[in-house]
């Protein structure tokens, strides 16, 4: 597949590591030509530099005969004219933009199509980081929640705990404790390298274990890896921008809240939209406004401001005057490997959350939902098993005959409204949402390959 990829950021950057070697020719357009040799000495691809909204650079890029122009820069307007020229002189197919404006996403319906701006597919990383730490307040304990399947089936990440009911058994012990509830797990994670979980081993304390199962029966299934965690209430937000301000409409109705907003005129603007959040100005990493506020008596303390130091040094703070738990929104991929063992409990990456919502469009075959893991080294996948037996490797056949790729596996089948967790003799049929895990993502292409439909399937 040929992309040009419009923007050479961190998220421009990491989709392009994501997708070269996988069979696709890949060109970045970008300002800043020291950024584009740094990827190009890193990777096999072609660099442009210039103004990715320029007719004369997108044809220097080959927009001819392009498939896919991913327009992902820090302007809106450039990756809406990005995709605008694409469509209206190259007729490129399909075209992806990044857009971060409320204002602008609040008229996507009425904008969003070929008679006026075409764009394919909207990718709105504020909405997406919004809904992710939604689900890890659903959740108390969870390190990730993926959902599949319009939220039949998710995909969780926990941390295992000493006094966990499962830690110190093997996984062929986890029917009994739960025999009601199917779930399978699909990966551990030891000292940060993947263990392939099979029913002979061990659960240890801090492994990472993702396991799935029906949406419904996640709690469940938590509670034998560590002890089930009381529900959040009490929350503090640090940081009144656009995923702050969104989290806390989110929340409000069932949970009380306090958001804190540097700006005296944001303070205001949000105080007179949110209905059930107390919002008040000052700075979260100040400790004395921290004790003011019993920041103690709180369940979790959410640091979203746009600054990754400010988020991680109130986050600490937090942690240390007695916030149960912390959740902080770190933009550069390094500090996320800094913090780790620090107090802060849960980094989010708003270039992970943008990067699998990408490659859920890029992905070829009927692929519904993909997520990226791991920094980008695993990935979840949902794709609909199509043709019959005739014309699918998959189709018609059990689990145990199918030859998977290294290191993948698949966790569920989701048929109809009838959620199937996965087992040696279960067989796959047509339209069946399977929910594979792929430890190593540079298999994906095989994946692909093996759910695509013979010649002879109409």
């Amino acid at each position: 597949m040929k992309i040009i990829i419009i923007g050479a950021g961190q998220v421009g950057g990491t989709l392009a590591e994501n997708l070269v070697g996988e069979n696709n020719e890949i060109t970045i357009i970008d300002v800043d030509g020291e950024r584009l040799r740094e990827l190009q000495d890193k990777m096999d691809l072609q660099v442009i530099t210039g103004h990715g909204s320029h007719p004369d650079i997108l044809k220097r890029a080959g927009a001819e005969d392009a498939d896919m122009i991913i327009a992902v820069t820090n302007d809106d307007s450039t990756n809406m004219i990005a995709c605008q020229i694409a469509y209206s002189l190259f007729s490129t197919p399909t075209k992806i933009a990044r857009i971060r404006s409320n204002q602008i996403l609040a008229y996507k319906k009425q904008l969003f199509h070929n008679q006026n701006i075409p764009v394919d597919h909207i990718i709105a990383p504020e909405q997406l980081v919004t809904r992710d730490i939604a689900r890890l307040i659903d959740y108390p304990g969870a390190l990730q929640v993926l959902e599949f399947a319009h939220g039949k089936i998710s995909l969780v990440a926990v941390k295992a705990y000493y006094g966990g009911l499962l830690v110190g058994h093997a996984l062929s012990t986890l029917k009994e404790h739960i025999p009601n509830v199917e779930t399978r797990v699909a990966a551990i994670y030891r000292n940060g390298k993947p263990i392939r979980p099979l029913g002979t081993t061990v659960i240890e304390a801090d492994d990472e274990v993702f396991f799935i199962a029906a949406s419904i029966h996640i709690r469940a299934v938590m509670n034998e890896l560590q002890k089930l965690e009381s529900a959040y209430q009490r929350i503090v937000i640090a940081g009144g921008g656009n995923i702050g301000a969104g989290l806390a409409r989110i929340l409000e109705n069932n949970h009380q809240v306090k958001l804190i907003e540097r700006s005296p005129e944001r303070a205001k603007k949000l105080a007179s939209e949110l209905k059930n959040t107390l919002v008040f100005t000052g700075d979260s990493s100040d400790q004395e406004l921290l004790l003011e506020e019993h920041i103690d008596q709180f369940d979790v303390f959410i640091a979203v401001t746009n600054d990754d130091e400010a988020n991680i040094m109130s986050s600490l703070l937090a942690k240390k005057l007695g916030v149960r738990k912390t959740m902080v929104l770190i933009q550069r991929d390094a500090y996320i490997d800094l913090v780790h063992g620090s107090g802060i409990d849960i980094a989010i990456s708003p270039q992970q959350a943008t990067i699998s919502a990408l490659l859920t469009h890029v992905r070829r075959g009927a692929i519904d939902n993909v997520y990226s893991l791991r920094g980008g080294a695993a990935e979840a996948i949902e794709i609909v098993a199509k043709g019959d037996e005739k014309s699918s490797k998959v189709v018609g056949r059990e689990i145990k005959s199918i030859k998977l790729p290294p290191g993948a596996s698949i966790g569920a089948i989701v048929r109809g409204n009838e959620v199937l967790i996965a087992h040696s003799n279960t067989v796959i049929m047509e339209e069946d949402h399977v929910i594979l895990f792929l430890i190593n993502k540079r298999y994906i292409s095989n994946v692909e390959k093996l759910f695509q439909v013979g010649a002879i399937y109409f």
